[in-house]
């Protein structure tokens, strides 16, 4: 996840006296670089992630402090490290209190410190982890790719991973990932990576094959829910103008596994998409986790139409309503009541169309195991 606020307190607290102040819900967010700025002209310019360091010098009323917290915010910055002692000798309560609201990582290193020797030393370590979360991402790329030849990865992933403990992929889209330029895509992913809370060096994020990748090793399956459910809040708030859709895999056991993880992961978030559903976890989906591992669609295309064309084939022609009182029979294991209190439906109508139904299907649907196939062909019809 790149070199986080929580990696730069761990260097910075001795070294640099460097406090977390606020917003310590982005303690988990990763860092693209560190930008002296002493007005809001620069911001304009951040594409995501970058850290702002200040003296103070530009900010010194709490309305102009305000202002630089909400512009960070708004453009995405990992967060905003204030050289106090000088300028600025407090934090105002205010620009604490909205810190936390925004959950950006508000720090302090006092004024004897050197910024140009921090930001310095700061820079070289965030280009370092750049490197190897490069490295790490194509190891686990080659694991998804080629499970079998542990060759391959096994040496790269080994000192950031326990490969024989439990893996657990989420898969996010928006839909156009493909056709964005690289720049664009890069924006995108810089957003995201910051309303991951509480995910650093035990996930990994990537791009891969039309999605943003999030491998977690070794995580809880609850603490993993409640870090996709907690990203999907974030992102539905922070990008009101863009739809994201996340499907999560269940748990598999060691690295070998990861592919199946992955797989079952698209799975989830192909169902995400379908239902319009903001975050789908694999392990709910019940029958469907079968139906949509299954790589052929025309052949579960063709299983549905085969068992459902003449109702289609009528309701196209007649505007009858036979599927969807077919799909509430099933449903509701043959109630009149029940569906007749579901479509708002005499109960006489339903009785006559039911009676057309199993004629069209050739079929009085009595049969455990036709009610199954049918019951199966509506699932694929939704899909």
């Amino acid at each position: 996840m790149g070199f986080t606020i929580e990696d730069m307190l761990l260097v910075s607290a001795d070294k640099y006296q460097m406090k977390l102040v606020a917003g310590e819900k982005g303690w988990s967010n990763s860092i693209s670089w560190l930008l002296m700025l002493e007005d809001l002209t620069i911001i304009q310019n951040f594409s995501g992630k970058e850290l702002a360091v200040t003296t103070g010098l530009g900010f010194l009323t709490v309305d102009k402090m305000l202002d630089l917290v909400r512009e960070l915010s708004w453009h995405n910055a990992a967060g905003l490290v204030i050289n106090t002692g000088y300028y600025i000798r407090e934090i105002p309560e205010g620009v604490r209190k909205l810190c936390d609201q925004y959950d950006l990582p508000l720090l302090t290193v006092p004024w004897e410190v050197y910024l140009v020797d921090m930001i310095k030393d700061m820079s070289v370590r965030i280009f370092l982890q750049s490197s190897t979360d490069e490295q790490i991402s194509g190891a686990l790329i080659r694991a998804i790719e080629s499970p079998g030849s542990r060759d391959l990865y096994e040496k790269d992933l080994l000192p950031y991973f326990d490969l024989d403990g439990n893996f657990q992929t989420a898969l996010i889209t928006t839909g156009d990932l493909d056709s964005m330029d690289t720049v664009e895509r890069k924006r995108i992913a810089y957003r995201m990576q910051l309303y991951l809370t509480n995910l650093t060096h035990n996930g990994h994020f990537f791009y891969y094959d039309g999605y943003f990748v999030i491998v977690m090793n070794d995580m809880k399956p609850k603490e993993c829910a409640d870090v996709m459910e907690a990203f999907a809040e974030r992102a539905a708030r922070k990008m009101p103008d863009r739809r994201v859709w996340v499907g999560v895999s269940d748990q598999v056991m060691d690295i070998s596994s990861l592919r199946i993880a992955f797989r079952r992961a698209r799975a989830a978030v192909t169902m995400a998409v379908n239902a319009n559903v903001a975050v789908q976890f694999f392990d709910k989906m019940g029958l469907y986790r079968l139906l949509y591992m299954v790589d052929d669609p025309q052949l579960l295309k063709s299983l549905s139409d085969d068992l459902l064309m003449p109702l289609l084939e009528y309701d196209t022609r007649h505007g009858g309503g036979y599927m969807e009182t077919l799909e509430s029979y099933l449903k509701n294991s043959g109630s009149i009541k029940a569906m007749a209190d579901e479509l708002y439906i005499h109960r006489n109508t339903i009785l006559y169309r039911m009676s057309n139904i199993k004629k069209l299907l050739s079929s009085n649907l009595e049969d455990s195991r036709e009610r199954m196939m049918f019951s199966i062909a509506c699932m694929i019809r939704k899909m």
